[in-house]
C-alpha cells in the first residue's frame, strides 16, 4: 500500500489551533500547564533513574530518553495531555540486550525501534488499536495500576545497596524501625495533602503541593530519610548527537554496533518487541486519557510521533520510551490539557539535568512515592471489581487475565492474550447463533431463511440444519439475515450443493450481500469437476441487466 507524501504529512500535523486558542493562550490556562508540567518533571526523575537501572545503562540514558521522548511526543503526538519517557516495560526488555552487547547496541535498536513505529503509523496501523475490547482495557487499567504500585516499592529499600546482576538491579535491605516509619508518615502527609488540597484551593497543583510541603519539612528538620540523591547523581549536560553505528568504542566505553548484516540480526528482534510494546502502551494510554479528558486523539499521529522520538534519542544517547500512564495521570489530574504541559516537563527536567541537579537531590523519595501511590489509586478501575459478577463470565475472565499477566509479564502479551481470548469467545458464541426457519413458497420450494454468520465456527452446524433426503426438488437458502465470512464457509456451502446434487434436486441461494457474492465468486463459483465427485454448480439469484443481486444489501 502506497503513501503519499500528502497524505504522510497530514499524519504528522500540529494541533488544532482553535484548541489551543480556546484552551492554551490564557494567563491562568499557562499557568496551570506550566505547574503540571513541573510536578511531572519531579516526578519523572527518580522513575527514569529507576528504569536505566532495571535495564543496567547509566542514569543519564533513562533522564535523555525522558526529556527527548517527552518533548518530541509532546510536540507531534496525537494526544495532548498525554506524557512520554523511559518505562519499565521496556526496560525488562532491554536488559538481556545490554548485558550480552552493551549500550551502543540498544541505541542501535531504539533507531530501529522508531523507524518501525514511524512505518507503523505511516500505514495507518495506529487504527487495529480498535481492535481491543473493553475488558482488556480494563484488565490493562488495573494490571498497570498493580505494577506502579510494585514498583514503588523499591524505594522502601535502603538505597546504595543495589547491585547489577546483569539482569536488572536486585539487592537492597527493607527499611525497619524508625526510618521505616518515617517514611510511612512521609508518604501518607503527602497523599492526605493530595487528597485535601483540591477542596482548599486549585491555584497549585494538589500534587505539587504535596512534593512541595513534604520536601520543606524533611529539609527544614533534617529528617534522615532516602532522598532523590541517593538513587544517584542526575547532574549532566546537554545530550549530543551521536552515532551508535560504526566501529571502535563509543559511550561508556563499550564498542559501537557495526552496520551490517549480523548487527542487524541481532538487534531487529529486539526492535520489533521493543517497538509492538512501546506501540501498545502508548495507544492504550492514549484512549485512556481521551476517555478522562473527554477528547479524541490521532491512532496513527502517536505512532509517528514515539517512532521519530525514539529514532532521535537513539541518536542522542537515551534508552527509548513511550507513553507512560503514571505521568499520564499526574499531568490529567493536575490539569494539564494541552502540549503546554508535556513540552514543560521536558524542559523543566532537562533544567534539572543541566542547572538544578543539587536542588532536585534533596526531595525525599516518600514525597513521590506518595504521588504515585495516589496515581494508583486514581487509576486502577475499582469498579472493574463489582462488576465481575454483572458482565458476562468471558468478559470476566478476560479483566482478571489481562490483570495478572501485566503484572507477571508485561503489557504486550496481556493485551495479546485478552484480544485473543475476546476473539475466541465472540466466535463461540456466534457460533451458536447460527439457525434456520422453513417454509414452503408458492412454487413448492422449501426456503430456509438462514440467521447468522456463516463462519468456521458456525460451519458445521449450517450442514446440521438441512433436511437433503426429506427436502423437496427445489431448495432455496435464503441469506437476508446471514453473511458468508471466510473460506470455511464456502467449504460448507459446497458440500451442502454437493448433497443435494447427488440426491439429483437443485440448490439456489437468495439474498447475498455484494461481498458475499465476491467472495463466492472468487471462490470459482463453487464447480467441482471430478472423477470422483458429481458435476454442480450453485444458482445465485442475479440480475443479468443491472448486475445487482436480486434483494441484495
Amino acid at each position: 500500500m502506497r503513501t503519499s507524501l500528502a497524505a504522510f504529512a497530514k499524519t504528522i500535523t500540529m494541533p488544532d489551533l482553535s484548541v489551543m486558542q480556546d484552551e492554551t493562550f490564557s494567563a491562568s490556562r499557562i499557568r496551570i500547564e506550566l505547574l503540571s508540567g513541573l510536578t511531572v518533571a519531579l516526578a519523572l526523575v527518580p522513575e527514569a533513574v529507576a528504569f536505566a537501572f532495571v535495564a543496567g545503562v547509566h542514569p543519564l540514558v533513562g533522564l535523555y530518553a525522558a526529556f527527548l521522548v517527552g518533548l518530541v511526543t509532546a510536540l507531534i503526538g496525537g494526544r495532548p495531555g498525554m506524557i512520554s519517557g523511559a518505562t519499565g516495560a521496556l526496560a525488562v526488555v532491554m536488559v538481556a540486550l545490554v548485558a550480552q552487547h552493551g549500550v551502543e547496541y540498544l541505541f542501535a535498536t531504539v533507531v530501529l525501534m522508531g523507524i518501525l513505529q514511524v512505518t507503523a503509523g505511516a500505514l495507518r496501523w495506529g487504527k487495529f488499536i480498535r481492535l481491543v475490547p473493553h475488558p482488556v482495557m480494563l484488565g490493562f487499567v488495573n494490571g498497570l495500576a498493580i505494577v506502579i504500585f510494585l514498583a514503588q516499592l523499591g524505594q522502601f529499600k535502603v538505597p546504595g545497596t543495589m547491585e547489577n546482576t546483569g539482569h536488572g538491579m536486585s539487592g537492597g535491605v527493607w527499611l525497619s524501625g524508625q526510618p521505616l516509619l518515617i517514611m510511612l508518615a512521609l508518604v501518607a502527609l503527602t497523599m492526605g495533602i493530595i487528597y485535601i488540597m483540591p477542596r482548599i484551593t486549585k491555584i497549585i497543583p494538589a500534587p505539587l503541593a504535596g512534593i512541595g510541603v513534604v520536601a520543606g519539612l524533611v529539609i527544614a528538620f533534617g529528617l534522615d530519610v532516602p532522598r532523590v540523591g541517593d538513587l544517584s547523581s542526575i547532574q549532566g549536560g546537554l545530550p549530543s548527537f551521536h552515532n551508535p553505528f560504526g566501529e571502535g568504542l563509543g559511550l561508556y566505553g563499550t564498542p559501537l554496533a557495526p552496520l551490517n548484516l549480523n548487527t542487524l540480526e541481532i538487534i531487529l528482534p529486539y526492535a520489533i518487541i521493543l517497538a509492538a510494546i512501546g506501540l501498545i502502551e502508548s495507544l492504550l494510554t492514549l484512549n485512556l486519557v481521551g476517555e478522562m479528558t473527554g477528547k479524541r486523539g490521532g491512532a496513527s499521529q502517536e505512532c509517528i510521533a514515539q517512532g521519530m522520538a525514539n529514532t532521535l534519542t537513539g541518536f542522542f544517547g537515551g534508552m527509548g520510551g513511550c507513553a507512560m500512564i503514571g505521568q499520564s495521570m499526574i499531568n490529567v489530574k493536575s490539569g494539564g490539557r494541552t502540549r503546554i504541559a508535556g513540552i514543560a516537563a521536558a524542559l523543566f527536567l532537562l533544567i534539572f539535568i543541566l542547572f538544578a541537579a543539587p536542588v532536585i537531590e534533596l526531595i525525599p523519595l516518600a514525597a513521590l512515592v506518595g504521588v504515585m501511590f495516589m496515581v494508583v489509586i486514581g487509576t486502577f478501575a475499582w469498579n472493574s471489581l463489582t462488576i465481575l459478577r454483572k458482565v458476562p463470565l468471558t468478559d470476566a475472565m478476560v479483566i482478571v487475565l489481562v490483570t495478572a499477566v501485566t503484572v507477571k509479564y508485561d503489557l504486550a502479551i496481556a493485551v495479546v492474550v485478552g484480544v485473543i481470548v475476546s476473539a475466541l469467545a465472540y466466535s463461540w458464541n456466534n457460533a451458536k447463533r447460527i439457525h434456520a426457519t422453513t417454509k414452503i413458497d408458492e412454487s413448492g420450494a422449501r426456503v430456509y431463511a438462514i440467521e447468522g454468520p456463516l463462519f468456521f465456527g458456525s460451519a458445521e452446524g449450517f450442514g446440521e440444519l438441512f433436511d437433503v433426503e426429506g427436502d423437496p426438488d427445489m431448495v432455496i437458502v435464503d441469506f437476508d439475515q446471514s453473511r458468508v465470512v471466510d473460506q470455511s464457509a464456502l467449504q460448507a456451502i459446497e458440500a451442502l450443493a454437493g448433497k443435494y446434487q447427488a440426491a439429483g434436486k437443485t440448490l439456489q441461494l437468495r439474498h447475498l450481500s455484494r461481498d458475499c457474492h465476491r467472495l463466492l465468486t472468487k471462490a470459482g463459483h463453487l464447480m467441482i469437476d471430478s472423477d470422483d465427485d458429481p458435476e454442480y454448480q450453485i444458482a445465485v439469484d442475479y440480475d443479468v441487466r443491472t448486475g445487482v443481486l436480486g434483494g441484495g444489501h
